[in-house]
Order: structure tokens, then C-alpha cells, then sequence
């Protein structure tokens, strides 16, 4: 339920709740659905529903055995704010990465409106982050639900990148994240849309992060923006 990652821009994943449904174009070709049903047919236990969402009491305490401080990608198997996850499960989920406050912690959602509607029950810290996953224009509104929220450290996850989104209002946010779609069927990300996100993040002295062109060997196309890197993390990240 936890392990070392290559996720790019986080040191560890905690699943203490997997398994999703889709709710927009950019779960089509879901990573966390395949990796899920590979899981299954290998019979790792915590997968024995397959992609169905599953809480995982066991593993609530993973995280405050963990001595050395790191970032946790919060749930990359799945979305916390999902319809499916109980209220006082998220609650027991945020009461974990209160106490085991060594790590920072980054918590991603497509169900901005549920994050909006439970926020003031929340325990806001400066090492929970909060974010949203934004893949095109039509998704923006997830941001200002985002933007409402009391998270003292907020951030957006343009990946998979499917569509230019222009004009992104970033007051208020900390980090971008932006990245093309990998592995089987992945639908290709035009360079000027990567571009044009990073320039609109420079011109607001917001942090961005270029995670991959992606494609289906990721490690082939590389990360590697107009001759540069960019791995730019929030002031925060030093706290």
C-alpha cells in the first residue's frame, strides 16, 4: 500500500483508499485502472476488488512509521473526495497526516465540489497540499472550487494535458504541474500548449513543474522543455 515511486514530482505513494470511476476525459486511459487489475491478477490482497473503491483501515497508520520526512502523493490509486469514500474516512485520513506531520503530504481530486463541500471539516496544515486535476478548458471550474478552499498550500495537475487552457487565473495557487498522457493509447500533447502554461506560471511568479511529453515510452520522449528542465517545487517545500 505504499512504496518509493517514480512519479516525478513526489518520493512516496500511500493508498489507503483504491479504486475509482471516471468522471472526465482525462480518466479514459486511467494508469491506476490497469495497474490495478495487474494487481488483482497477482492476487495482492488490497486488490482483490479489482478497480472497485476500496478503504484500507490497515493501512491508515503507514505513514507514522515512515522516520525520515518525504513527500507522499496521497491515494494515487484512486480520488479521497470520491462519492464512494465516507465522510469519516477522509476525516480519519486527514487526523493520519496531521499527527505524522514529518512528511508533506499531496492530496489530488477531480471531485473539486465534494473537496469545496467538506473544507471547513478539514484540518488544514501547511504540509497537507491540495490540488486539482485540470485536463482541459472544460475543467477549469475545479480550480476555483480549489481557489475557495482553506488548503494553505494549493496546486494544479495539468496531466494528462489534452487541450490548450488559456488565460488560467493562478491567483491563489502555488504549483503547477503540467505532463502528457503515457503509456497504451496515449493521446499526444502539443508542445505550444506545454509552452504557453509555462509562460502564463513565469509571468505569475508560480512554480512550475514539467513532468513528461509522455507517449508510450515515457522514457524515451523525456521531460525536457525548450532545453531546460523545469522541477520548480513550492517556497513551501522547505518548511
Amino acid at each position: 500500500m505504499s512504496n518509493n515511486t517514480s512519479i516525478e514530482w513526489t518520493e512516496s505513494t500511500w493508498n489507503p483508499v483504491t479504486g475509482c470511476t471516471k468522471v472526465s476525459p482525462g480518466c479514459k486511459n486511467c494508469y491506476a485502472e490497469r495497474m490495478a487489475k495487474r494487481l488483482q491478477a497477482m492476487g495482492q490482497p488490497n486488490y482483490k476488488n479489482g478497480f472497485r473503491v476500496s478503504m484500507h483501515a490497515h493501512a491508515l497508520s503507514i505513514p507514522s512509521f515512515w522516520k525520515k520526512p518525504q513527500m507522499v502523493f496521497v491515494n494515487s490509486m484512486s480520488d479521497l473526495f470520491h462519492k464512494a469514500v465516507p465522510e469519516d474516512f477522509i476525516l480519519n485520513v486527514f487526523d493520519v497526516m496531521c499527527r505524522a506531520d514529518q512528511h508533506i503530504y499531496q492530496v489530488l481530486t477531480k471531485r473539486s465540489d465534494r473537496l469545496l463541500q467538506l473544507d471547513k471539516k478539514l484540518p488544514w496544515k501547511n504540509h497537507i497540499w491540495m490540488g486539482v486535476s485540470v485536463e482541459n478548458q472544460d475543467c477549469v471550474d475545479r480550480i476555483e472550487h480549489l481557489r475557495k478552499t482553506n488548503a494553505r498550500v494549493k496546486f494544479l495537475s495539468l496531466e494528462p494535458l489534452l487541450a490548450p487552457i488559456r488565460n488560467l487565473n493562478l491567483k491563489g495557487i502555488d504549483w503547477v504541474i503540467v505532463g502528457g498522457e503515457s503509456g497504451p493509447k496515449a493521446r499526444i500533447i502539443d508542445p505550444s500548449w506545454v509552452i504557453d502554461i509555462r509562460n502564463q506560471c513565469v509571468r505569475a511568479k508560480v512554480p512550475f513543474f514539467f513532468k513528461q511529453w509522455g507517449g508510450f515510452n515515457k522514457k524515451k520522449t523525456g521531460r525536457e522543455l525548450e532545453g531546460r528542465i523545469w522541477s520548480q517545487m513550492p517556497k513551501v517545500a522547505a518548511m
